[in-house]
């Protein structure tokens, strides 16, 4: 155990190197029967891998630092890929930037925050958490929700779920003003309110890694997120023509590729739910959700009004109802600073209820 961090292992080095070799050998070739498993195992071998340098990280900047690193490193590549689709149009690029982050923050508060509390819980009965540290996530995610997914359906300056050019501006710098506001109070400020309950989990006690193991750990972590985040969007046709098979919304795409880019955040979570630091599974969730929409919309916002792109923001009534309980819930979920099954219960149905809805609407 006290080696654990102090080299890189074989297999952590080799593995991202071969999954970005498996996406540059797919990139421009349609997935048969036979690559299709291929990319497949390559995305699971990258998002594990992906955790384990993301760990080491952490271990050695410390909370809540190594959490904030993987899920803004997720989320700038993941921005990436919504602003070159973006940008070579199509139907449904308008609608891509909303069903993104919805798709996100719907998974992160209900299935992300529900396993980890539902599997944490089973094995430890009650998990604790600082509630300074919930409460600072969720005061920003809610207004920073609404702001950018629930009010553009009522403006009257346009016509339909869509922002004017000064109204869009003004979401962009408010999210990226909050999220930065945010990430000052969780680093610096009042670091302390993110800091995980001391517990006796495994690896607490181990010596830290060298800064060379550290900075070769955090480029590949980098390279294990382009890894997945590119072959998740590789695997996306096969996907699209899956859901096409059985006659499901377009819509559910989105939410499959949004799966598939948060696994190493939901790994990571449920790694450290399961070792009772629950302030660290909710720092990588309630984080997630957080810089999708503080980073992502900033960003689709200036593309929107500087080459003038269609951008509807506006959730439907259905979403509108679903997002509003889901902040209800995570709301008296986290007051406490305890949880128990029954907390992970309520999400994961929730949950449940999200996909049933994308799927039969």
């Amino acid at each position: 155990m006290i080696r654990r961090f102090l080299i890189v292992p074989v297999w952590s080095l080799v593995v991202p190197i071969v999954a970005c070799a498996v996406l540059a050998a797919v990139w421009t070739r349609p997935l048969g029967w036979i690559l299709l498993p291929l990319v497949s195992a390559a995305l699971g071998a990258a998002v594990f891998v992906g955790v384990h340098h993301a760990e080491v990280v952490a271990h050695r900047v410390g909370e809540p630092f190594g959490t904030l690193i993987l899920a803004m490193a997720v989320t700038v590549i993941e921005l990436g890929l919504i602003g070159s689709i973006m940008l070579s149009g199509g139907p449904a690029a308008s609608t891509l930037a909303r069903n993104t982050v919805f798709a996100t923050v719907m998974i992160v508060l209900t299935g992300v925050v529900g396993l980890c509390l539902l599997m944490g819980a089973i094995r430890h009965h009650i998990l604790t958490f600082r509630v300074e540290g919930a409460s600072h996530a969720l005061s920003v995610l809610a207004p920073l929700a609404v702001l950018t997914l629930v009010l553009p359906t009522f403006t009257t300056t346009t016509t339909g779920p869509t922002y004017s050019s000064a109204q869009l501006a003004f979401a962009g710098v408010s999210s990226l003003v909050l999220y930065g506001v945010f990430v000052f109070v969780q680093t610096v400020r009042h670091r302390d309110y993110f800091l995980p309950i001391e517990t006796e989990a495994d690896g607490e006690h181990a010596t830290p890694p060298t800064v060379p193991v550290t900075l070769t750990s955090l480029g590949l972590l980098l390279l294990s997120l382009v890894a997945v985040v590119g072959l998740a969007k590789k695997l996306a046709p096969s996907i699209e023509a899956g859901v096409q098979a059985v006659s499901a919304p377009a819509a559910v795409v989105g939410i499959i590729i949004a799966m598939l880019v948060l696994l190493p955040e939901t790994w990571a979570a449920l790694r450290a739910a399961m070792r009772n630091r629950m302030q660290t599974s909710l720092n990588l969730a309630l984080g997630s959700a957080l810089a999708t929409i503080g980073l992502t919309i900033p960003a689709v916002a200036a593309l929107s009004v500087i080459l003038e792109l269609p951008l509807e923001l506006g959730l439907p009534a259905t979403e509108t109802a679903l997002l509003a309980l889901t902040l209800l819930v995570a709301t008296l979920t986290l007051a406490s600073g305890r949880s128990t099954v029954l907390h992970g219960a309520v999400h994961l149905i929730l949950f449940g209820a999200f996909l049933f809805l994308a799927v039969v609407p």
